[in-house]
């Protein structure tokens, strides 16, 4: 499998290997901020600041965003998939539970961790998605005979 992975990274163009690099990084990174959180508060962690479907949401990205992780670094498109809907959730979520804040103050926005880097990452995923799914599930031409 190791094998038919690596040569899936190699079918890629070199500008959807960088894009799916980003997502990796994006998505560990999302991962391990969630687990963290986790580990600290408990299963109530968000409920100071968001609504209980928000909560189950920030939750259940414990098992998304690795799982979007895995099927990326297999070069799966479903993991692209996956990605521009977690993306999706996870911005608009965000912006929801912020929203007070940034009323209050509009340089929360402007902050190195949290609305900004989430926002742009997830921009960043959905400006991407279609381009680079279609570069995944496009045939591949192959040199060698049968």
């Amino acid at each position: 499998m190791q094998g038919r992975v690596r040569e899936r990274w190699r079918e890629q163009p070199p500008w959807a290997r960088r894009a799916l690099a980003v997502y990796l990084i994006g998505f560990l990174e999302g991962a391990a901020a969630h687990c963290l959180d986790l580990i600290r508060g408990g299963i109530h962690v968000y409920a100071s600041f968001a609504p209980v479907p928000l909560q189950a949401l920030f939750v259940s990205l414990v098992v998304l965003d690795p799982l979007v992780v895995v099927l990326v670094g297999l070069v799966r498109p479903e993991g692209v998939r996956l990605a521009s809907g977690v993306m999706a959730l996870d911005v608009i979520a965000n912006w929801i539970v912020n929203w007070p804040r940034l009323e209050e103050d509009p340089a929360w926005l402007l902050r190195p961790v949290g609305l900004l880097p989430i926002t742009l990452f997830g921009l960043f995923v959905i400006a991407s998605s279609a381009r680079l799914h279609g570069a995944m599930t496009r045939p591949r031409l192959s040199c060698t005979a049968p």
